[in-house]
């Protein structure tokens, strides 16, 4: 049984080096997660990859069911998720295909079903989402890109927006002052969800593109792809080099 996950997300639909042994599809009180879970060894470890958008990435970001991806992670007996996002980079220091693994959130999303504490309960639940991403999985995170040589920005936070459309630069200024230091449409309620689950978590995020009104020019899904194409590169040596300090 593995104990640690890996979710993927727009630019990481298969995980390269993964030996894979099977695939599931698990069922859940909460109906079909994104599609089957991937079972295999990754650099001598058992893993569970996970495609956030399906392995077609046909799932834009707003209909993901989060809550079945999670439970069918946990059911599974995962304890450790490494999620692996593309983001926009507002502030400076976040260049396109670089990495960085954000210490905080702000979520800006609206309609997403984003607990498991709705009904039957004994009484109300809360969580505490001070930190939302484990401290423990960050550290070696950053201890790997350390190692692997990698320069990745030890800390941000992440602004979680409602998507499928890109952002204009009116709200990227706003998350700015919000203290926004990088913009995705996936961060929530997939943390959150998984410290209901208290399952140890943390985010890989690659800088796809500057954020609307960074660049001085559209924002084109060439430039999207090529940065990706890169960015996902640095995170396979991340994942090689954190999976078996885990």
């Amino acid at each position: 049984m593995s104990e640690i996950a890996i979710i993927g997300g727009t630019g990481l639909t298969s995980l390269k080096h993964l030996e894979i042994t099977r695939r599931e599809m698990v069922r859940t009180p909460f109906g079909e997660p994104s599609g089957p879970l991937t079972f295999g060894t990754f650099s001598g470890h058992e893993v569970v990859f996970l495609a956030r958008h399906g392995y077609g990435h046909t799932i834009p970001p707003h209909k993901v069911n989060y809550r079945a991806n999670m439970w069918a992670l946990r059911e599974t007996g995962v304890k450790h998720i490494i999620a692996v996002a593309a983001v926009g980079g507002i502030a400076e220091n976040l260049q396109p295909a670089s990495l960085a693994i954000p210490d905080q959130i702000i979520d800006y999303t609206w309609s997403r079903v984003n607990t498991f504490f709705e009904e039957g309960l004994s009484s109300v639940v809360h969580i505490d989402f001070t930190e939302p991403y484990c401290s423990e999985l960050r550290n070696k995170l950053i201890d790997a890109s350390r190692k692997a040589n990698l320069d990745a920005v030890e800390s941000g936070t992440y602004g979680a927006t409602q998507g499928p459309r890109l952002e204009t630069a009116a709200e990227i200024n706003r998350l700015e002052q919000d203290g926004c230091t990088m913009v995705g449409m996936t961060g929530m309620p997939e943390a959150a969800l998984a410290r209901e689950l208290d399952i140890c978590y943390a985010t890989c995020a690659v800088i796809a593109n500057k954020a609307a009104g960074r660049s001085g020019g559209k924002i084109t899904m060439e430039e999207i792809e090529a940065c990706l194409t890169d960015g996902m590169e640095k995170v396979r040596t991340l994942l090689e080099t954190v999976i078996p300090e885990l």
